[in-house]
């Protein structure tokens, strides 16, 4: 062979190498799905690629000879080409996994993800004349293994029961990264089941947002609505063209969307509880994996609303249950304060009281008496209420409501009048209710609630008016109590001298004190009357027992000893006579009564009484130097049997002594530890005594003080003491 021939031969070989490694090439990688690329020399110029190269980063095969700077300039910035000059260059290979890059020209990005091979190609001589490329794209992967990681944040922050706007917005955060080109927006369905709510749409427009909530649930109500109505996926590629839109069409385009899908979330029994939707600002019909997208969000979101009103649910329960137990305790410790009061003013008093501030700033209430209304209580929260209630308008206002419910018998609100009512239309008033206060089928009062900061609710009603039916009880009986308590007293007065009459040259004091309200008429008694031959008459008395037949007793000792005392001139005659009266007026009831009677008379010097005791508390003399004496007489109980063995004893009371008579009220009566007061302390008491000079009111005022601060002021028995005291 020439020399000629054998250069020409060299020449062939390396482009026979080279045809017969392109050829290679497309038969291993022209239909591989694997990312293939030979560059060739040092500006690795673009010797070969297959479609899954162009497919992934652009261009065609007249990018073939082009410097890959050139054909691909925006991963220079990323790196890229300084690790294929590196792989060039030492001869090392390079190796990434699920590397980040940004493919594509400007506007028309793209972020994927790739594992990378660079290997160094060598001739066959050994030496690097190129680069060989070898990716597999890994993005859907990456993107699945972030959905899932974005899926599981989600279910936790639902486990965690973090708020539902939290979930939601967090969830249309993710899809956005997932889908750079997507606005997620979640709308949810309202309690009344006709309407959507906002939920989440952290990156449409706010007036976009306020304008779609609320929207109606129904066919041809956009995409969201219609697919709410449905019940299955609404997509609508273009809403520029599509009748769906036809009514927000101008919304949209203020916001720039152009296409929505939209999917219904359902619950677990396929109740409707929103809609998801995906916007774009393209006109662009869904992928399969956009659908599938939507659906898999569209389950997470249900699981959160659910959770969501499942925990609404419970809370509302619980707060149901705590309101409840407030009102009854409320109810329950309103009406024990009531029915503590024993008077019937004082009780409605407390009822106002209690309801303000805890139902109204302002309550009064009114009593029918007599065939007239007046009001009982009123209160507020400050004179600004008073002075509201106080106004004319408002007055009559109130007077008007009062007297159409105590006629009809009826609650009446402003809600539901039985007749024109204007008493929400006055200044300050925002609502009222005029409840009846009856028992036993008579309606006697009613209460008036005012509302000046809100309107009353029903619930605030039925508490107004369950009160009023326990305070209605409560005042009649207190009403009762207050009748017989009065009726007491007024039996008891009539059974005690009107007014202690006066004796010339003697200074008399008296007290009653019934024991406790004064319910029952006592057996306790005292009288001064005068006798003929310039005599006085004076006597105390205990009647065993209480209420009617002690007060029947009470009247028949001192009638009898009156009309006897003024025949008879011995005190002796005179018990006898009361005993006699006694033993014949207790047929088969056994009627005892202790008693002091005497009779007193005036000497030239000094006041000179007969005294007879009748198994009553020893009667003392407290004389002027502050001795105190003690008459012991011996005398048996009235009314034990027929006849009277007794003898009166003399006493002198000269200026300045004192005769003090007291009922077992007053030796009887109990400290808290169960100690009688007792005749030694009584004695005691009296000897201490030392103002000057001495008059019976205040030696009967040191007594009585010196009996409460032993015993309290509450009594359980009746005390009377007579005093009287030589001038």
């Amino acid at each position: 062979m020439s020399i000629r021939s054998e250069r020409a031969a060299a020449v062939a070989e390396p482009q026979q190498y080279a045809n017969a490694r392109d050829a290679e090439y497309a038969d291993l990688f022209a239909q591989a799905p694997v990312i293939f690329a030979a560059l060739n020399g040092p500006k690795l110029l673009l010797e070969a690629a297959n479609p899954a190269f162009f497919e992934v980063f652009g261009g065609d095969v007249s990018s073939v000879g082009k410097p890959v700077r050139e054909v691909l300039p925006e991963l220079a910035p990323q790196g890229v080409l300084d690790h294929l000059e590196a792989v060039f260059r030492t001869g090392t290979a390079y190796r990434a996994r699920d590397g980040r890059l940004v493919i594509g020209r400007p506007g028309d990005e793209r972020e994927g993800f790739f594992n990378v091979t660079y290997e160094p190609r060598r001739d066959t001589e050994g030496s690097i004349d190129g680069v060989i490329v070898l990716a597999v794209e890994t993005t859907a992967f990456h993107h699945a293994q972030l959905l899932a990681s974005e899926q599981r944040i989600l279910l936790e922050q639902i486990a965690r029961d973090a708020p539902l706007e939290e979930i939601l917005r967090g969830m249309a955060r993710t899809i956005e990264e997932l889908s750079p080109d997507t606005i997620v927006s979640v709308l949810l369905a309202d309690v009344d089941g006709q309407h959507l709510r906002h939920g989440a749409g952290p990156s449409l427009p706010p007036f976009y947002n306020e304008a779609i909530d609320g929207i109606a649930i129904g066919e041809g109500v956009g995409s969201c609505g219609t697919a709410a109505h449905t019940l299955g996926t609404v997509i609508v590629s273009d809403i520029s063209t599509d009748a769906l839109w036809e009514n927000y069409r101008d919304l949209a385009r203020r916001a720039g969307l152009a296409a929505c899908w939209s999917t219904p979330i359902q619950g677990t029994d396929e109740r409707l509880l929103g809609t998801f939707a995906m916007y774009h600002r393209e006109p662009k019909a869904p992928e399969p994996n956009d659908i599938a997208l939507s659906i898999a969000f569209a389950r997470i979101a249900a699981l959160a609303i659910e959770r969501h009103h499942t925990l609404a649910a419970q809370r509302a329960a619980q707060e149901r249950e705590r309101a409840a137990r407030e009102d009854l305790a409320f109810i329950l410790e309103a009406s024990t304060a009531i029915t503590r009061e024993p008077h019937y003013a004082e009780c409605l008093q407390c009822l106002a009281r209690l309801t303000v501030p805890a139902l109204t700033p302002l309550c009064a209430v009114h009593v029918l008496e007599e065939g007239r209304i007046r009001q009982i209580a009123v209160a507020a929260t400050g004179p600004a209420e008073k002075d509201l209630l106080a106004s004319p308008a408002i007055r009559d206002e109130v007077d008007a409501a009062v007297a159409r419910v105590l006629a009809s018998g009826a609650t009446e609100t402003d809600h539901k009048a039985r007749s024109p009512a204007r008493l929400s239309e006055q200044a300050g008033i925002r609502g009222y209710v005029c409840v009846p206060l009856a028992t036993r089928g008579r309606t006697f009062g009613v209460m008036t609630l005012l509302a000046t900061d809100r309107p009353l609710d029903r619930h605030l009603i039925a508490l107004a008016e369950e009160l009023a039916r326990r305070a209605a009880s409560s005042a009649d009986n207190a009403h009762q109590f207050s009748d017989r308590v009065q009726l007491a007293r007024d039996l008891q007065a009539g059974l005690l001298p009107p007014e202690i009459p006066t004796i010339p040259g003697v200074d008399v004091a008296a007290s009653y004190h019934p024991a406790g309200e004064g319910l029952d008429v006592g057996g306790d008694f005292y009288d001064v009357f005068p006798l003929p031959d310039e005599r006085w008459a004076i006597m105390i008395g205990d009647v065993c027992g209480r209420g009617a037949r002690a007060a029947n007793t009470t009247g028949l000792v001192r009638h009898t000893a009156r009309a006897a005392a003024r025949l008879l001139s011995d005190p002796s005659a005179v018990v006898g006579a009361v005993n006699d009266a006694l033993n014949a007026d207790a047929a088969d009831v056994d009627t005892f009564v202790s008693l002091v009677y005497g009779e007193l008379r005036h000497t030239s010097s000094h006041l000179s009484l007969n005294l007879i005791r009748a198994g009553h508390v020893p009667p003392l003399v407290r004389r002027a130097d502050g001795t105190v004496e003690e008459l012991v007489q011996p005398g048996l109980l009235l009314g034990i049997r027929p006849g009277f063995d007794g003898s009166p004893g003399g006493v002198e009371l000269y200026p300045g002594d004192s005769l003090v008579m007291v009922t077992d009220g007053i030796t009887e009566a109990r400290s808290a530890d169960g100690e009688f007061f007792g005749e030694d302390r009584l004695m005691d008491s009296l000897a201490v005594f030392r103002p000057r000079p001495t008059t019976s009111a205040a030696l009967l005022h040191f007594l009585t003080s010196a009996v409460t601060a032993f015993a309290g002021s509450s009594t359980v028995d009746d005390q009377a003491v007579l005093i009287l005291t030589a001038t």
